[in-house]
């Protein structure tokens, strides 16, 4: 019965990381049922959390001869990289958010003359230094593990 539920346990959790992709498969774009689709994916993303949660609680996934020094620096090196993680993916989007906005707006102005080209590329340049940024913190993150 053990070896079932640890064969099912990390089906599910792949189950739950592969289920967003239904609605980009079924093509799913607006409507009521691209609310149910944001709906679907939330659901699979708390429920992928809560697997995170319970499954070491649980004992499924600990290990059984670890001291608790090697636990401490398992967990802060595990808790850098989440961090450098979370820097990097939120820089990008922040960068894409800020490209996104001047882009076009770039684009426009130039379009009507052709002397706003400099002034335009530097901001649309401002918007991608946000990402280099969050890259070099990662980076530095990184190098404290």
């Amino acid at each position: 019965m053990s070896t079932f539920v640890m064969f099912l346990i990390p089906l599910a959790a792949v189950a739950l990381l592969m289920a967003p992709l239904i609605p980009v498969y079924t093509g799913v774009t607006t409507g009521k049922k691209a609310r149910h689709a944001v709906i679907f994916n939330l659901c699979a993303f708390f429920g992928v959390c809560l697997m995170a949660v319970v499954l070491p609680l649980s004992g499924f996934v600990s290990a059984a001869d670890a001291s608790s020094a090697a636990a401490a620096a398992s967990t802060a090196s595990g808790l850098g990289y989440i961090a450098a993680a979370l820097v990097t993916g939120m820089s990008a989007i922040g960068a894409g958010i800020a490209v996104a906005a001047a882009a076009p707006a770039a684009i426009g102005a130039f379009s009507e003359d052709a002397k706003n080209f400099g002034k335009a590329l530097i901001f649309v340049a401002l918007g991608e230094g946000v990402a280099l940024y969050g890259l070099l913190i990662s980076i530095l993150i990184l190098n404290k593990i």
